[in-house]
């Protein structure tokens, strides 16, 4: 097995949540929320896990509701737990970052949005300056629903766009012409709402170095702020769905390297900065600049400018982080709902994390962002001995000769060539991995 077809994480965390378990719960959610230092800034995720259509690549929490019905109950119970967690957090700087993730956060109704945002501005102490993210799917967002965002403070969204090709899109379940995009940018610009991010995809079936191309091509044309280009992941053993996608028609090791290299040149050419694995930003844009600076982050939402150390997950399945660990909700709707309703914070597992823990995670966090980790420096950042990474080290020199990275006097670097490798040798860092095929997607 080459290095580019085995398993690795994504390591937007460390841990990583396959190794959570039941012994850390909704106790230790509790007290982790009530020792927040005072005066320290907190990030909120909110998971709304609906989608019109599945869209059949896709590996998230997420289901058509047939109706919307579902949805306000689900809307009912989110309100609670906002409620439970806010009055579980211990005094702190006010909330800094809001995202709104899916399944599509646009399968609210207009009042429901306005009415979350300001539910959890009240009770989180909304920062003037806070931003608030929504992850969009451009073909069922309405104009109700942008003026319902823009009038919310909504000044962040992303756009699932992933590809321009017609029979790619029909083959995954998701045909969005390319004009309906440019109308939906058009109508988010004229509602003040001008910081999009957009999500492009290679491998995906029948895909093309061409589609790759017009895909990063059209990002550039409509002046998107930042632009993550995924490969699909064909986990169906993990995503049902994704049995729907032919994996005879899904293109080779080869392919997907070709298609990967030729978004990258197309926004390179551009004048975007390359941002830690697999992302893109302008110039101008705070990503790029905290990726110039050094002040990049990595959290479940992915690459991040946000300095917050809390992250409060609300809904099904969201990951809530604190300076001591992680803590995941129930991923059963009804199992959450009753939870909720019980007054119990609804955490099924976690994991707290060990001193070793924290020197891997931010050995890992650095390599994942700057594509650069000077091992010396970060024991002494961690107050760990100077040795405590050797092993890890002695991993990274076996992918010296295939091109993965270099290891100099102990500064690991990944060249911007090998990037999209870059998960292969964070997973040098990782003491806790155990290989398991159906675990983890394929490293590109």
């Amino acid at each position: 097995m080459t290095f580019a077809q085995r398993p690795v994480p994504r390591y937007t965390s460390y841990p990583t949540a396959a190794d959570f378990a039941p012994a850390v719960g909704a106790g230790e959610a509790r007290a982790w929320a009530g020792s927040v230092k005072p005066g320290s800034a907190i990030s909120v995720y909110a998971h709304i896990p609906f989608c019109d259509k599945l869209c059949w690549y896709c590996g998230c929490a997420t289901t058509v509701p047939n109706g919307y019905d579902r949805i306000a109950a689900y809307v009912e119970t989110l309100h609670a737990e906002i409620d439970l967690w806010a009055d579980a957090m211990g005094p702190h700087g006010g909330l800094a970052h809001l995202h709104f993730g899916g399944g599509s956060p646009n399968s609210l109704r207009p009042e429901d949005m306005t009415s979350l945002i300001g539910h959890i501005g009240r009770r989180f102490a909304m920062r003037p300056d806070a931003e608030i993210a929504m992850e969009l799917d451009p073909r069922v967002l309405s104009e109700a629903q942008v003026e319902a965002m823009a009038g919310a403070g909504v000044n962040r969204v992303s756009l699932g766009v992933q590809t321009l090709n017609l029979d790619v899109q029909k083959a995954i379940n998701r045909v969005q012409p390319r004009a309906q995009v440019e109308r939906v940018i058009a109508r988010l610009n004229a509602a003040g709402i001008t910081k999009h991010n957009m999500d492009l995809m290679y491998g995906l079936p029948g895909q093309t170095v061409a589609d790759v191309e017009e895909a990063a091509a059209f990002a550039v044309l409509q002046g998107t702020s930042r632009i993550s280009v995924f490969g699909y992941a064909h986990v169906p053993w993990f995503a049902k769905h994704q049995a729907a996608i032919r994996e005879d028609m899904l293109p080779d090791i080869e392919a997907r390297f070709a298609q990967a290299e030729a978004a990258t040149a197309i926004l390179l050419d551009a004048g975007y900065v390359p941002v830690g694995l697999d992302h893109f930003a302008r110039e101008d844009d705070s990503l790029a600049v905290a990726a110039q600076t050094g002040h990049l982050r990595r959290n479940f939402q992915g690459y991040t400018d946000d300095p917050c150390d809390t992250l409060v997950g609300l809904g099904t399945s969201s990951i809530s982080q604190f300076k001591e660990g992680y803590v995941q909700n129930l991923k059963d709707r009804n199992a959450w709902r009753d939870a909720v309703q019980a007054g119990q914070l609804p955490s099924e597992r976690g994991i707290a994390l060990t001193e070793d823990d924290r020197l891997r995670a931010r050995a890992i966090e650095r390599l994942m962002c700057d594509l650069r980790v000077d091992v010396a420096e970060v024991c002494a950042e961690m107050g760990a001995a100077p040795d405590a990474l050797d092993d890890a080290l002695e991993t990274a020199r076996f992918l010296v000769p295939a091109g993965l990275c270099t290891v100099n006097d102990g500064v690991v670097t990944v060249p911007l060539s090998a990037r999209v490798m870059l998960r292969t040798v964070a997973q040098s860092f990782d003491g806790r991995f155990k290989p398991a095929p159906r675990r983890h997607a394929k490293a590109v």
